[in-house]
């Protein structure tokens, strides 16, 4: 069992300036390889459907290896550790990657690069609330350490990938990854007495069980489903004519506009709770698609991109609340780990596999279209049974009472 160390009730800027470090290194990390690993697979001259299948392993992995490593992480009490072996070993297979130039090796080693690299999120996110303490609400100022770090890394990855090639991008990552573990083991994932009262092979089924539950994770689904989607917005502002200067303009809109957001995000979490903000959140990322695809040209898409911190961003930041405040003690780390499945995983691997046909059949128009309607239905069928469900509660509650 490992020994946490608990901390003070009084958190200092010191203290919470380790979780905001690490989303910043781990963010500048994926930002300095992301945008390039299309075209690394492609100047090694894999086909269209062998660039789809790596593409498509991330999320497929994370949906089952996820919950297992922060279900393993809440059974043993191991957190820091299991985040550091997981940290480290995406240190090494991103340092191979440059090195290999067989379709069968890259696969191996994404296959092993999302095996190790699923639970960092969720652990990292469960420590930080653990940290935080009282002040949960704080998630999202912590978390805007991410945003800056992609921020300054995405311009500063293009610079080196000019100057020393698409290899140089993994093993900046690399670095930059191994630096979120030098900062990661300053976090604190809890204390005993919370590991102690896990419930022992009852993870999964305790928190599946709560109807809730189901229904938070089911509007979940709609935020990995609509971040597959924005995989697509550069080619829908290619038919919309923009140039590739207007989509890097796109995209540093949308970078910035999370800033504010995710800098006031606790005051409004705090004012009128986690779920009523993660449900506004997903309406507002329906309504946000819809308006992509009644536009006509780019510059609507660029106004557009002004609303992205109330979307994606904030729907995050309380999605990570709620799950932490309505996990049994003992299990937060798994209901982080369920929801990072159901967002990266299933969410995601969902919209990515719908995405590419739409888009071949319909137009970036019609896709859009697509999956506005079924962000907003998903929502509101999931506010319908929420209501059912307090009036059953509420009706139960007068039959006992009385």
């Amino acid at each position: 069992m490992e020994i946490v160390p608990t901390m003070s009730k009084r958190r200092t800027t010191k203290q919470l300036g380790w979780p905001f470090g690490f989303y910043f290194f781990q963010f500048a990390g994926l930002a300095t390889v992301g945008p390039f690993i299309v075209l690394f697979y492609q100047n090694l001259g894999f086909s269209g459907g062998q660039i789809g299948l790596l593409a498509g392993i991330a999320p497929l992995v994370t949906i089952l290896f996820s919950p297992l490593w922060t279900r393993l992480a809440d059974h043993t009490g191991w957190h820091k550790t299991l985040m550091s072996v997981a940290l480290l070993a995406g240190v090494v297979v991103l340092s191979l990657f440059p090195l290999m130039h067989t379709f069968l090796a890259v696969l191996m080693l994404s296959l092993a690069l999302n095996v190790f690299l699923s639970p960092v999120t969720p652990l990292a996110d469960s420590a930080t609330m653990a940290m935080l303490g009282e002040r949960k609400e704080m998630y999202g100022r912590i978390r805007l350490g991410g945003t800056v770090g992609y921020g300054l890394a995405a311009s500063g990855a293009g610079v080196l990938v000019l100057h020393y090639g698409l290899r140089a991008a993994f093993w900046g990552c690399a670095v930059l990854f191994a630096l979120s573990f030098v900062v990661s083991r300053r976090l604190v994932h809890g204390n005993r007495d919370a590991s102690r009262s896990r419930v022992r092979g009852q993870g999964f089924r305790t928190l599946l069980a709560n109807p809730r539950w189901l229904l938070f994770l089911a509007v979940a689904f709609t935020g990995g489903w609509t971040m597959a989607s924005f995989n697509y917005l550069f080619p829908y502002m290619k038919e919309l004519g923009a140039r590739e200067s207007m989509m890097g303009l796109a995209l540093t809109i949308g970078t910035i506009a999370e800033i504010p957001v995710l800098y006031f995000a606790h005051r409004v979490i705090k004012r009128y709770s986690a779920h009523t903000v993660f449900m506004a959140a997903a309406v507002i990322t329906g309504i946000r698609l819809l308006l992509f695809a009644a536009s006509r040209s780019p510059g609507p898409v660029m106004v557009i991109q002004l609303i992205n911190g109330l979307t994606l961003p904030i729907l995050w930041v309380a999605a990570v609340a709620y799950a932490n405040e309505h996990a049994p003690e003992g299990l937060r780390t798994t209901a982080q780990g369920l929801l990072s499945a159901m967002v990266y995983g299933i969410g995601a691997a969902a919209g990515g596999f719908v995405g590419g046909p739409l888009l071949e059949s319909i137009g970036g128009r019609g896709l859009y279209l697509v999956f506005g309607i079924v962000t907003l239905a998903v929502v509101g069928t999931v506010a319908l049974i929420e209501q059912v469900l307090s009036r059953r509660e509420a009706s139960s509650r007068d039959i006992a009472a009385s």
